[in-house]
């Protein structure tokens, strides 16, 4: 099927902490709808079937709870009936925002999912109603090609959004398409937790991922582009994944995603929005994710001549690592339950440092989950303290064996190169309870190769 992704340099309020009338919200937010109706017009001309913008793209951020008030459309939650906000825009008051994009849908003739904020009424015999007497959603919500309201996703897991509420429950939210079957969906944060995403995938054995984002670039683990790719191979599912574009705050980094093969758009150095579109196969169901491929030995041998460990900071984490020096070796760090080993090898030296750290613990900085990480990574610089710092450009080719006895089922394989690229790894997979990964020469220089295994259980 043919898929569109848009990346959306928003239209922001000069001023978000401001009180405004909901026709002041309702002329900015248009400036933003403006757009997404070009882009829905360029992505049918194109060919696409369904059509998937950011988070946040319409209203902006950076609000606080009253302040993001007048820009909240007022949203059934899909369970409750069908409804056709284009054909039947009388219906519920404070629902401009959603006729715009249903008549979008319905016009174009294709399917359509954008972020917007809603609100709810609520009692206050509902134990979970804010003292205000109402529910602030940041929402997603998906259109038939009819202009048809199919689906309604309420993000679970915020990201410091203080002008939201979280859903009392989390949210399963899907719909059926003609061309490619069912469709899941969730937002931005949530794809590093088990609630909604990873149950979503496992209970509606759901093979296609609509995703608006609003994410900020981490590096050398959490670029978006890199986790976004690791998430499709690691569930064998397509994603569609539109982020926001906003180089100043470290946002890009959108794509189409299958399994073996990604679209992407990342763009820290130029300004305005970005369409992709791309024709991806429909993932038949069947796990045929590459198990069983020939990993190296996991060596026992007492390496007297190991390179002795370091701690560095990455990610916010006290990573342990050791210098990933010469031509060739085999390397082993542990910390905690986690050993991480790597064989490599590179035909070239050149004048950078990596090195290979492992992390096991609950990370607690803008977020808190736990973590089970092995990562062969490019140094800021040549001395020890660089290690972990943000890195973007990269020479060396180095053929890698990567493996640890993880001790949980959810491992995302990441694999990015110089330039913010992405590499496919040649094999990967689980063997004697480790999981490993391979590849033989990147397309490009080595900025990180790892695995970044999420231990649900533990957060």
């Amino acid at each position: 099927y043919v898929a569109a992704v848009y990346e959306h340099e928003s239209i922001l309020s000069p001023n978000p902490t401001a009180l405004v009338d909901r026709r002041s919200a309702l002329e900015l937010m248009g400036r933003n709808l403006d757009i997404y109706e070009q882009q829905a017009v360029a992505a049918a001309r194109q060919g696409a079937q369904i059509i998937v913008f950011p988070e946040d793209g319409i209203h902006g951020f950076n609000f606080t709870r009253s302040s993001i008030y007048p820009y909240l459309d007022f949203v059934l939650h899909s369970h409750s009936g069908k409804w056709n906000p284009c054909r039947e825009p009388y219906l519920f008051n404070d629902t401009e925002v959603i006729q715009r994009l249903s008549c979008m849908a319905l016009k174009n003739k294709i399917f359509l999912v954008a972020n917007l904020g809603t609100k709810q009424p609520c009692e206050h015999s509902d134990p979970h109603c804010p003292p205000d007497g109402r529910y602030q959603f940041n929402t997603n919500v998906a259109f038939d090609n009819d202009g048809m309201l199919v689906a309604t996703y309420r993000k679970h897991n915020l990201y410091f959004e203080y002008a939201f509420d979280t859903p009392p429950e989390p949210d399963y939210a899907l719909f059926d398409t003609p061309f490619a079957g069912k469709f899941g969906m969730f937002t931005c944060f949530d794809i590093l937790f088990f609630e909604p995403a990873v149950n979503l995938i496992r209970q509606y054995n759901l093979k296609q991922i609509v995703y608006p984002t609003a994410w900020m670039n981490q590096l050398p683990l959490l670029s978006a582009v890199e986790f976004q790719q690791a998430f499709a191979t690691a569930f064998n599912v397509n994603i569609l994944a539109a982020n926001i574009h906003h180089p100043s705050l470290g946002m890009t980094g959108s794509g189409i995603y299958t399994p073996v093969k990604s679209f992407i758009y990342h763009n820290m150095e130029s300004y305005g929005g970005k369409l992709i579109v791309a024709e991806i196969p429909v993932i038949t169901t069947g796990h045929e994710t590459n198990l069983e491929k020939t990993p190296g030995r996991v060596s026992e041998k007492g390496n007297a001549q190991l390179p002795p460990p370091f701690y560095a900071e990455m990610m916010y984490d006290n990573f342990t690592f050791v210098p990933v020096w010469g031509e060739k070796g085999e390397l082993q760090v542990c910390a905690n339950t986690l050993c991480c080993y790597l064989n490599y090898r590179r035909d070239v030296l050149t004048d950078e440092l990596y090195a290979l750290g492992v992390f096991d613990g609950l990370h607690t900085v803008h977020g808190t989950y736990y973590v089970q990480a092995c990562a062969l990574v490019k140094c800021g610089g040549l001395s020890f303290s660089t290690c972990g710092q943000e890195v973007t450009d990269a020479t060396a080719l180095i053929d890698f064996q990567l493996w640890g006895n993880v001790s949980t089922p959810y491992i995302f394989p990441l694999l990015l190169t110089s330039g913010i690229t992405l590499d496919f790894a040649d094999h990967m997979g689980w063997k004697n309870n480790h999981y490993f990964i391979s590849k033989n020469r990147t397309s490009s220089g080595l900025l990180t190769a790892a695995l970044y295994g999420r231990w649900y259980e533990k957060d």
